[in-house]
């Protein structure tokens, strides 16, 4: 999408293709909802993230993300609401891992079974679909102008339910995230709490698929978190950073992408790979300097928590 007006024949340089903001004023009128959506996705996803990467959870969120396009793309192939489609597809794979992966090897093997079948079963719907090549390719790589009023409906509803549920199960996710041993001893619901997680991630991850794609959504579930982790330890300045990254990289994508005909997800993943870049360079050069030689590579070690009085 915009695309510049060029004279007959004449070929817009590589350039001119990627970074184009001749009609940006009149094009900006055309994403009000795109921003919107994003700013919702970049608060969800930096709050989300912030537990995929406390209880090492990528490659279920790559896993979730397949079954998201499998019901996106059966949703669109049967004239149903595509939004609604990528929800029950997330739902239904969240649950199936949260249920039979309890331990980690198990839940590795259960995500490893549904990422092809949802990729086959994706691919399949689309390949009968006989309607706009956009409307396939959008679901794979994420659309700028996608959203419309109804699927702005969805995406805020379902936004506000995920935050509902973060704010209710944070202080006891938490702490079972950071140290399930002693969590579990205390009493707090470690099952419960994991599938109920699961379940959230699943509908971040639907909410994800509709803007940046299936295939690039861990730009916004795990990068932006990452990044933040690699500068804090602070389970307060952790959240707050990673949903500031998030949104960044949300809303610049979705600015640089206006004068381009390339999807959004590039500029996305560009912005959240950049500013993880950052803060490891940052954290590296620190580090040497502090000790004077290249430190190995560390994962931010969480702090520790007290129990709280009640566990909600």
């Amino acid at each position: 999408m915009g695309d510049t007006l060029l004279a007959e024949g004449e070929d817009p340089g590589f350039w001119q293709q990627i970074f184009n903001f001749d009609d940006c004023g009149e094009l900006l009128s055309l994403v009000q909802n795109s921003l919107l959506a994003g700013a919702f996705l970049g608060l969800v996803g930096g709050l989300v993230g912030v537990f995929v990467i406390m209880r090492d959870l990528p490659f279920a969120v790559h896993g979730i993300s397949e079954l998201s396009f499998a019901g996106a793309a059966a949703a669109l192939l049967l004239g149903l609401n595509i939004v609604a489609g990528s929800i029950v597809g997330s739902l239904l794979a969240a649950a199936a891992i949260g249920v039979l992966g309890v331990r980690a090897r198990d839940r590795n093997s259960i995500i490893g079974i549904i990422m092809p079948f949802g990729l086959g079963l994706g691919v399949l719907c689309l390949s009968l679909y006989k309607g706009r090549t956009a409307n396939k390719f959008g679901i794979l790589t994420g659309q700028i102008i996608a959203v419309d009023t109804p699927q702005m409906s969805w995406l805020i509803g379902t936004s506000v339910v995920v935050l509902i549920a973060l704010a209710i199960v944070w202080k006891p996710l938490t702490f079972a995230s950071v140290d399930p041993e002693v969590a579990e001893v205390r009493g707090v619901p470690i099952r419960a709490l994991s599938l109920t997680f699961m379940l959230v991630l699943g509908l971040a991850v639907a909410l994800c698929v509709q803007i940046v794609g299936a295939l690039l959504v861990l730009s916004l579930l795990v990068t932006p978190a990452a990044a933040a982790a690699r500068i804090t330890a602070s389970t307060v300045l952790l959240p707050v950073l990673s949903v500031v990254f998030a949104l960044v990289s949300m809303e610049g994508g979705i600015l640089l992408a206006l004068g381009s005909a390339i999807p959004i997800s590039p500029y996305v993943t560009t912005i959240s790979f950049m500013i993880y870049l950052a803060c490891r360079l940052a954290t590296a050069r620190q580090d040497k300097g502090r000790t004077g030689r290249t430190p190995r590579t560390v994962r931010p070690a969480p702090p520790a928590l007290e129990r709280p009085s009640t566990w909600v």
